[in-house]
């Protein structure tokens, strides 16, 4: 997996603030508060890391970027480079695992899920908190009243090119935008074997633009 958020971070840290603190809010809801160890896969700058060690969590958090994780370490010290998709732990060595906006960066969105169900605990939860496949995505346009124009290339999964439609000073354009369909991230999930618990919308606007699972393994 290319680590594309080498060169950006800095950028990426200021402008993601304000998004951040406001699902922040929504993502401390769904773990809600527990005890163990919580990896937060693709942490990027760590911007969720203090908000998830207060639900009484022992974070770590795991990333690719090297800039975005110099950052990171501001925020705390438990932190690992790695690939999401080949995580260096053991199975069964985390009690939660945080996937949060990672679905539009991984290069294999089911391996990485299948990597977090392996290192999970019989018992231990999944929280995915991801960009709205129908909502969020590449192919979708935003207009000035609020709407929203879905473009023709919904059903393409995977790496998108850059659309007339992506704002020049966004992140799809700086960093590139992977789409995965509903059905192909729900069944990314399922095919794991883990037990989905709920699924919820979220987002500060009249269209959810977060798409949230909540899985558990088996307890054997």
């Amino acid at each position: 997996m290319e680590a594309r958020y080498d060169g950006h971070a800095a950028w990426y840290d200021q402008v993601n603030e304000a998004g951040a603190a406001w699902h922040r809010n929504e993502v401390v809801d769904l773990v809600g508060q527990g005890s163990g160890l919580c990896l937060d896969l693709c942490c990027g700058t760590g911007q969720y890391i203090d908000a998830l060690r207060g639900t009484g969590r022992t974070v770590v958090g795991l990333d690719r970027s090297t800039d975005q994780l110099a950052i990171a370490r501001r925020r705390t010290g438990l932190l690992v480079q790695g690939d999401a998709a080949r995580l260096p732990f053991t199975s069964g060595a985390f009690d939660m695992v945080t996937a949060l906006w990672i679905s539009t960066d991984v290069d294999d969105i089911a391996a990485v899920v299948e990597e977090s169900a392996r290192v999970l605990r019989p018992g231990g939860t999944l929280v995915l908190y991801s960009a709205h496949p129908c909502f969020n995505g590449p192919c979708v346009e935003r207009r000035d009243d609020g709407g929203q124009t879905v473009h023709p290339v919904y059903r393409i999964a995977g790496w998108h090119r850059s659309a007339p439609w992506w704002r020049p000073d966004g992140f799809r354009s700086r960093v590139g935008m992977r789409h995965v369909p509903l059905a192909d991230l729900l069944t990314a999930v399922l095919g794991t074997g883990l037990q989905l618990v709920s699924a919820s919308e979220h987002g500060p606007h009249a269209l959810p633009n977060v798409l949230a699972l909540v899985a558990r393994s088996p307890v054997r």
